[in-house]
């Protein structure tokens, strides 16, 4: 089944540096039947204003995924790690045992980026930080796997869980197949452009939840950036 939820019915925050709107429950958002997909636990889609971000707080025994669509974020922890996130790049920070870090917009732009948290697989993990480039080329048959725990993906930044990051920029008319596994499923968002998956239409920003289907065919009507998370599904 591929069930579309609207941009435009997201939960909803902003104050003077924070436009975000949350595809799960998150904060002060609470929608029962909105509360992740598997260890898939949050999705939020986060404007910055320029100067501004999350100062320093704390994280524990979370995977949490940060794509930087425009602009870039600079990062600094407890543990020493310091790296700038430009657009196009997409970085990992496994919180384990605990970390402290602060997520900052820099620049003289808004920047805007997609939080991604899936839970770990355990307790107990040693914290990390690491980040890589988006793939810059146009895609079209798979899409590239960005970060996983799962075997075989051994260029991915590594997370730990049985999951995927995958993501990938397409042209209007690119298609893309991407097959699951028994008992997983997904969850998918186009950045700027509308898509269909399995014949379903999806506007730019819209979350598409995908749960027992075998495969999906994903095709591009515009151009667009896409990204996927595959994940063992509560069923």
């Amino acid at each position: 089944m591929i069930t579309v939820i609207p941009f435009s019915d997201l939960g909803r925050f902003e104050n003077d540096w924070l436009d975000a709107h949350y595809h799960f429950s998150f904060a002060d958002y609470r929608d029962s039947e909105r509360m992740g997909l598997g260890p898939l636990r949050v999705w939020n889609d986060d404007t910055i204003r320029p100067h501004a971000g999350f100062s320093t707080h704390p994280h524990r025994d979370m995977e949490i995924i940060t794509y930087v669509r425009s602009g870039a974020i600079s990062h600094t922890d407890n543990l020493g790690n310091q790296g700038v996130t430009s657009a196009g790049d997409v970085q990992v920070m496994s919180a384990g045992t605990g970390i402290e870090h602060s997520e900052m917009n820099q620049e003289e732009d808004a920047a805007t980026v997609f939080q991604i948290w899936i839970q770990t697989d355990q307790r107990g993990h040693e914290p990390r930080w690491d980040a890589r480039r988006f793939p810059d080329q146009s895609v079209t048959g798979t899409l590239p796997v960005l970060a996983s725990g799962r075997d075989g993906h051994g260029d991915a930044l590594m997370i730990h869980q049985d999951a995927a990051v995958l993501g990938g920029r397409m042209e209007a008319g690119a298609e893309i197949a991407h097959t699951f596994t028994a008992g997983r499923g997904g969850y998918l968002v186009s950045v700027t452009g509308e898509v269909e998956i399995n014949g379903v239409p999806a506007g730019p920003r819209d979350g598409v939840q995908i749960i027992g289907e075998e495969s999906i065919g994903l095709r591009a009507l515009s151009d667009t950036e896409v990204v996927l998370v595959d994940v063992v599904v509560d069923t």
